[in-house]
């Protein structure tokens, strides 16, 4: 195939669980041939986390791993390591999330594999980065991610709420596209130069950026306080609120001076933009609490329905606080192309966050089974079939 990006790349995915493999998966979606390593037998642990309780789909997995081809090769004997070492001499990436002491136990680091291949761009995730003292420690976006950054403390209510534990992949999804930028940037220095080389990312380093303001701000010497609780929110125009079903939402009036009396007209209470606590900005802000308390009561006597029309008639920027029951059905995200339909057209998935004019991306298909296309992949690599009976026989193919 030759009507994709990246149709006629080969992207050796030598990774588990999720930030490694989600920066391979977007390489997928605009073509490439992603050739997926893992162990024989129960596969990829990230299959388990993943799996209906009830059997049938393994939901994280399908996200992660579509459009993959499935290897299942045991890369602690000679003989796996030997077919990856000839899979890698015609790849053009190769992609690994395994601890530091890991690759050089299996002998699949970058003094190994770039000899095999000048052009290679060898992807390298990891927790903590590469230097320093923790160089080797294992972790999760949760840990490294979320918690280790100060976003796990900042998002929190109020001093008195405990820490909120973040979310699946909260933080593995948006280290991915920034493992997937590096092996892009790389793929361009490639054309430029010829040469490939090793390119690293890692949760730290990302979950610092995603916390870059208040990270930034600390850096200049400035102290970063918990926020007030959101009835003591110094902006009441940038504020969350509840309504009359429960349902909340989010404002964020910034363009005070044109919006604010058609706003309070909007909600039916056109005398609070003369109301000299409100009149103007400094006013506002000093009374910021009681202005709160007189829009909870506006917001709470009517459905979110009717807030979210109401707002959208005045041009006034805010969002629902949606649930995932919502997510689903969104027309607006279907109507992007941030969820699309596998090409079995019985569901749909999430879709990598960017799209290219004129680039279309693949029609995701569902991810393999543990060893799905070993005997293809080692066709391709050039094993005979009897070769591929022996190495089934040694228990090293899946």
């Amino acid at each position: 195939m030759s009507d994709h990006l990246f149709s006629g790349l080969k992207v050796i995915d030598c990774a588990s669980w999720i930030a490694g493999p989600a920066a391979a998966t977007i390489m997928s979606d605009f073509g490439a041939d992603v050739i997926k390593i893992e162990p024989p037998g129960a596969g990829d642990p990230w299959r388990a986390r993943s799996a209906d309780p009830k059997g049938g789909n393994d939901y994280y997995w399908q996200l992660t791993s579509r459009n993959k081809r499935s290897l299942a090769l045991d890369l602690k004997h000679q003989a796996g390591i030997a077919a990856l070492y000839r899979l890698v001499s015609d790849a053009d990436v190769f992609v690994t999330n395994f601890p530091l002491p890991v690759r050089e136990r299996l002998k699949v680091a970058p003094a190994n594999l770039l000899p095999l291949n000048p052009r290679l761009i060898y992807a390298s995730f990891t927790a903590y980065g590469e230097a320093g003292d923790e160089a080797a420690k294992t972790g999760f976006d949760s840990t490294a991610y979320w918690a280790r950054t100060g976003l796990m403390d900042a998002v929190r209510a109020e001093e008195r709420t405990v820490p909120a534990r973040s979310a699946p992949g909260m933080g593995d999804h948006p280290s991915a596209t920034g493992l997937y930028a590096a092996i892009v940037t790389a793929l361009y220095r490639r054309e430029r130069t010829g040469q490939g080389g090793v390119v690293s990312s890692s949760l730290l380093a990302n979950g610092l950026w995603a916390n870059g303001c208040f990270i930034q701000t600390r850096l200049f010497g400035q102290s970063v306080p918990l926020r007030p609780p959101r009835e003591h929110a110094p902006n009441a125009l940038a504020n969350h609120y509840r309504c009359r079903d429960g349902r909340w939402f989010i404002m964020a009036l910034f363009n005070e001076e044109r919006q604010l009396r058609s706003f309070f007209n909007a909600i039916g209470r056109e005398e609070l933009a003369d109301d000299p606590r409100f009149a103007t900005k400094p006013a506002r802000a000093q009374n910021a609490h009681a202005l709160v308390a007189e829009l909870d009561a506006v917001f709470a006597a009517r459905e979110m329905a009717h807030w979210r029309k109401v707002l959208d008639s005045v041009g006034v920027t805010f969002g629902v606080v949606g649930r995932t029951d919502d997510v689903t059905d969104d027309p607006q995200m279907q109507a992007i192309g941030a969820l699309v339909p596998f090409a079995d057209g019985k569901t749909l998935t999430v879709s990598s966050p960017f799209n290219l004019t004129g680039e279309a991306k693949v029609a995701p298909r569902r991810a393999p089974g543990v060893g799905q296309h070993s005997e293809e992949v080692l066709r391709e690599a050039g094993y005979s079939a009897d070769e591929i009976g022996r190495l089934r026989g040694l228990g090293v193919v899946g």
